[in-house]
């Protein structure tokens, strides 16, 4: 079986003193990625300053394969683990070499002159994170997520053992925050790099980490897998949502339903009903939708966004009772819209629904 390869044990972190989060125990295996989750200024920062000897442990301790991390050297530390902050770097006058090659300092000593074997190391590096082409570019003149991608590389070719990220995706675009965090999966899966980050982005950290620490309070709230803690209802608890939502299934934040008398009655499924429901919610609109089987894309953002949903279990036909309060549901609406652009043969009964409300003069 394999061994963990880093363990917190009982760890408490804190500032002069003061405890700020208790009693943090994780164990990684190689490879594996561990994100931290949380409100701000719940201490995930505190937790990364503390793993990488920014900060003091107040109590317990972190191994790496067994040894204590506040007890290695300096220079053994830098070999074994690299840190990428948050924080922009302005390295003054320093081509993407340059500032790639200063994370071979731990193996050249501070006069800096890389031997042969040091720059295959940043050359290769620069080639494994898609940098190559910037290799004589001024690093203050490149964009957020090339600099991002820099400042990995740097870490990278310091070849550790343990990535600790903080905040990393957080001056990035969309584009750029799927790049880099697919390349430290690759990194991850590839090269056995364990990887431990912060991020603010749920959906991303949910499909990136292999385990999820969710930090609140003095007290860590939960640890596990994905699968384990992103359940139904726990990340509103976690960040106390009072307006909005988060599903935990699909990784999807909704605004403030409106609520109040549903004015539109919106026949929807597959998938068609979600633009439309949330150009109702930013309209102010009121809503009701349906027939939706439990299973459909639409019904996570319907639950979410319409006063009242009229659904069918997945996989049954739907039932007249089911049909009647539907058309009950219309009969109260002022208008009716239809975001199903053809009607199969088990979706008979929102056809009909359609023709009654046509013949009310809703559609």
């Amino acid at each position: 079986m394999e061994q963990y390869f880093f363990r917190a044990k009982k760890m408490t972190v804190g500032y002069d003193g003061v405890p700020l989060i208790c009693d943090i125990d994780v164990e990684l295996k190689r490879g594996e990625i561990l994100t931290l989750i949380g409100p701000n200024g719940a201490g995930k920062s505190t937790i990364l300053k503390s793993i990488m000897g920014q900060l003091s442990l107040l109590h317990g301790a972190v191994y790496l394969e067994g040894e204590d991390l506040c007890a290695m050297r300096e220079k053994e530390l830098s070999k074994r683990l690299s840190v990428v902050l948050t924080d922009r770097v302005r390295p003054e006058l320093m081509t993407v070499w340059d500032v790639v090659a200063t994370g071979r300092t731990p193996y050249t000593g501070w006069l800096g002159i890389l031997s042969a074997e040091d720059k295959e190391v940043v050359k290769n590096t620069m080639e494994l994170t898609g940098i190559t082409e910037l290799r004589e570019k001024e690093f203050l003149t490149l964009s957020d997520g090339q600099r991002q991608r820099v400042m990995l590389a740097r870490a990278i070719a310091q070849e550790p053992e343990i990535l600790v990220l903080d905040e990393p995706t957080s001056y990035l675009d969309v584009r750029y925050k799927l790049e880099f965090l697919s390349l430290l999966q690759k990194l991850a899966k590839k090269k056995g790099l364990t990887v431990i980050l912060s991020l603010h982005e749920l959906d991303l950290a949910q499909r990136i980490s292999d385990k999820v620490l969710c930090v609140k309070g003095m007290y860590v709230e939960k640890t596990g897998t994905p699968e384990t803690v992103f359940k139904p209802g726990f990340i509103s608890s976690l960040y106390g949502f009072t307006k909005g939502s988060f599903d935990e299934c699909s990784g999807r934040v909704e605004l403030e339903k409106v609520t109040g008398t549903p004015q539109i009655f919106v026949l929807a499924g597959g998938g068609g009903g979600i633009p439309i429901y949330r150009r109702l919610q930013r309209e102010g609109i009121p809503f009701a939708t349906g027939i939706l089987w439990e299973n459909d894309r639409d019904a996570p953002v319907a639950e979410a966004l319409a006063v009242r949903v009229i659904k069918e279990r997945a996989f049954e036909k739907i039932k007249p009772e089911t049909f009647q309060r539907a058309k009950k549901e219309i009969d109260g609406c002022k208008k009716v819209l239809c975001a199903i652009e053809k009607f199969g043969e088990l979706n008979r009964e929102n056809e009909e629904l359609l023709l009654y409300a046509k013949s009310q003069g809703k559609v």
